[in-house]
């Protein structure tokens, strides 16, 4: 597992982690651990994110911030 990432959303902070290991450019999938769920962040053919499943509950916003973070972390 790698170290936990912290993001600032809304007004609060939040610890993630990265799951999945070797992210590259060609990476269209990614697993991240939020709050003791995983997530699974897709890529669409125009480069943007997006959460797989998402409940009513969820942050719809908070799991794009945080795809968007990881995108700049990995220069994808």
């Amino acid at each position: 597992m790698s170290l936990p990432l912290r993001i600032t959303f809304e007004e609060k902070d939040y610890t993630y982690m990265v799951l999945t290991k070797g992210i590259t450019k060609e990476t269209n999938q990614i697993r991240i651990s939020l709050a003791g769920e995983d997530f699974t962040l897709l890529r669409t053919p125009q480069n943007e994110w997006y959460a797989e499943e998402l409940a009513v509950g969820d942050h719809p916003g908070l799991l794009m911030a945080i795809a968007r973070n990881v995108a700049l972390r990995y220069r994808l």
